[in-house]
């Protein structure tokens, strides 16, 4: 049953959505909850899907294309025909463990920035599957990194805002071409 969003992953010329980058408003709204799974929703997913493959991504939640809906997209491992891509609907982190990790991460809408981020090490999330199904999963390490951070996205939070370090956080973002003034340090 979950063959409903599957895409191929391959890149393709011109997604079918365009990804906004920091300093674009939309990136700072909070996404509404899906009401209803509907077909509508499994072709955003599929969509999404096919947008993040192509800009070699490994997850993308739907602000970042300005839809302002709590679907989110991961796949990490996008070069693996058999690994089957995550949708996750309304998620929601029920536990988040005591222990913390420094991680990098980088983000499809500040391209080219990469920079440490501290979060949980472990969390669970509940989430509506692309069918409507309630599911829970565990995760750890990369997967509980990217569904953090795709997580964020949601409340209009962007990996930069969580960066420690100033001084390579403006760095980066000057080097890139983004402003230090779009960031909204939590």
């Amino acid at each position: 049953m979950a063959a409903s969003v599957l895409v191929e992953k391959k890149k393709l010329k011109n997604p079918p959505l365009e990804i906004h980058y920091l300093g674009d408003r939309a990136l700072r709204q909070p996404a509404k909850r899906i009401s209803k799974v509907d077909e509508e929703v499994r072709q955003l997913a599929r969509e999404m899907l096919r947008t993040m493959y192509s800009a070699d991504g490994i997850g993308l939640a739907a602000p970042q294309v300005a839809v302002n809906k709590q679907l989110i997209v991961i796949d990490l491992e996008p070069d693996n025909a058999a690994n089957q891509p995550l949708v996750l609907i309304n998620p929601k982190v029920t536990r988040a463990s005591k222990e913390l990790c420094t991680g990098q991460e980088g983000c499809l809408s500040i391209p080219g920035v990469y920079l440490d981020v501290i979060r949980p090490a472990a969390i669970e999330v509940a989430f509506k599957d692309e069918n409507g199904r309630p599911q829970k999963i565990q995760a750890a390490e990369l997967l509980a990194r990217a569904i953090q951070h795709e997580m964020d996205h949601l409340n209009g939070v962007m990996f930069v805002d969580r960066v420690d370090n100033a001084l390579a956080l403006n760095q980066e973002l000057q080097k890139h071409g983004f402003s230090a003034g779009d960031v909204q340090h939590l």
